[in-house]
């Protein structure tokens, strides 16, 4: 394991054993200053699964769409290029005070907001939702609580996209990551989202790993 994620998985632990699951993002990013290379996830680019599936799908605006646990903003800002009116949320003030910083003329209306604290989050439906990479850094205790959440933001007629690690039910995690099962994605079914579509492939990275993109719709109002 990199000291990087060795330094994260410390902080996640610490987090966790207080009963904070993601108080841990903010003392990362705060722990790293202005070094990027020291947040695990930080590419600096947008999702290469993301854009993938905008090019697939032909995702263009006008809409409107939200981007879940942004991070350093590259997400939101691809969303923001291809015509969406785009909302963004991080557990994390350094986070987003490093979103606003990097992109100064951003259309993007970042946010400081925790997924597992309601009061915080963006009360409104979107024509998009982008899910990827944060609900796998979250104990699997609070999954379902968070895609229900997350199911709640789609609109009518809306689009959920999800991006994640996989892997089977009982079978062992990596030390950094809590990857999702297929029964766990049941969760957004309930909450009343239809899937299109379901990915699971292993990407390009070294050593692959293991990835399910779903897209889920809610039928129009």
């Amino acid at each position: 394991m990199s000291d990087t994620r060795r330094r994260a998985r410390e902080l996640r632990d610490h987090a966790l054993a207080a009963g904070e699951p993601t108080a841990w993002f903010e003392r990362l990013y705060a722990h790293a200053g202005e070094d990027p290379a020291s947040i695990p996830w930080a590419d600096l680019a947008p999702n290469p699964h993301l854009v993938e599936w905008c090019e697939r799908e032909g995702a263009r605006g006008p809409g409107r769409a939200l981007k879940v646990g942004c991070g350093l903003g590259d997400d939101a800002e691809y969303l923001s290029s291809l015509g969406f009116d785009v909302t963004a949320f991080d557990v994390a003030p350094t986070a987003i005070a490093h979103c606003r910083a990097r992109f100064p003329s951003s259309r993007v209306d970042y946010r400081v907001a925790d997924l597992l604290a309601p009061e915080d989050l963006p009360g409104e439906g979107f024509d998009l939702v982008v899910e990827a990479y944060t609900l796998q850094v979250l104990p699997p205790e609070v999954h379902a609580e968070a895609l229900a959440r997350v199911a709640a933001w789609v609109r009518p007629g809306g689009r959920l996209l999800l991006v994640c690690r996989g892997r089977e039910p009982g079978e062992a995690c990596p030390s950094l990551h809590w990857p999702l099962t297929r029964p766990e994605l049941q969760a957004l079914t309930s909450a009343g989202l239809r899937e299109e579509r379901f990915e699971d492939y292993l990407d390009d990275e070294v050593p692959p790993v293991r990835r399910f993109r779903v897209t889920f719709a809610r039928e129009p109002g």
